[in-house]
């Protein structure tokens, strides 16, 4: 079932980034560059709007999900947990939930493919154009599997700044009862984190598709500095 949602997604995908090229995202302060006799005959179809996919990177406990909360009640994107969809195949008594169980407890990361598969099906069956991939890539393997399975880059890379101290308190703190909510997996996660992800955050840096947030603050302080970078999508999630 998967290897079918990949293909019809990345067909639909290329599809959307097709017509991209020619309607540039409203976000972006753009209008459509659609030919005229295109607009006259058949309009602007909201399908043919191109997926807008941002990244949102940070180690465990930098607040990733919580502000994905407010940019999804703020600007209208899809929330795509790579953690939450990794927990919930591990309940969900699938074929991979056993390795991924195992894998999450040794700190390592899950093998690409099946995280992207995870993310794929979520997006096909979203009925949204912009999403929020959160913990995703954490590697350049990721960042290369996923890139070569949609067939594109992602449009915006958040990368939430937090000190390890700060980081481990927060996870300790919160007592949801998670697996890798643990001080020995905590700490083998942020070197996890450090080795492999700091990597993809440079990356996309040096692309010009990194904003750097200060994760440091309160839940509202820290959108403060999350909330320009979405600003010009406000009027589109009205």
């Amino acid at each position: 079932m998967w290897r079918r949602s990949a293909a019809t997604l990345k067909s639909s995908l290329f599809l959307h980034m097709e017509a991209s090229k020619h309607n540039a995202w409203r976000c972006q302060g753009f209008t459509s560059g659609l030919p005229l006799h295109l607009q006259e005959k058949d309009g602007i179809c909201p399908k043919h709007i191109a997926p807008v996919i941002t990244f949102v990177l940070g180690g465990p406990g930098s607040g990733k999900g919580t502000q994905c909360a407010k940019i999804v009640e703020t600007f209208g994107f899809k929330h795509l947990s790579a953690g939450d969809l990794l927990r919930r195949e591990i309940v969900s008594n699938s074929e991979y939930g056993s390795m991924i169980l195992s894998t999450i407890r040794e700190g390592r990361i899950v093998p690409s493919e099946v995280t992207v598969k995870l993310i794929l099906r979520e997006m096909e069956s979203s009925g949204n154009h912009k999403f929020l991939i959160d913990g995703f890539p954490r590697s350049e393997e990721n960042r290369v599997a996923f890139e070569e399975i949609i067939g594109a880059e992602p449009d915006i890379v958040l990368f939430f700044d937090c000190p390890e101290e700060e980081m481990v308190k927060r996870v300790l703190s919160r007592n949801q009862g998670r697996i890798d909510d643990n001080i020995d997996t905590i700490k083998k996660r942020l070197k996890v984190f450090e080795a492999l992800n700091l990597p993809v955050v440079d990356y996309y840096a040096k692309k010009g598709k990194l904003h750097r947030i200060n994760a440091v603050g309160t839940v509202d302080q820290i959108f403060e500095h999350v909330r320009p970078v979405f600003e010009p999508c406000e009027l589109e999630a009205e």
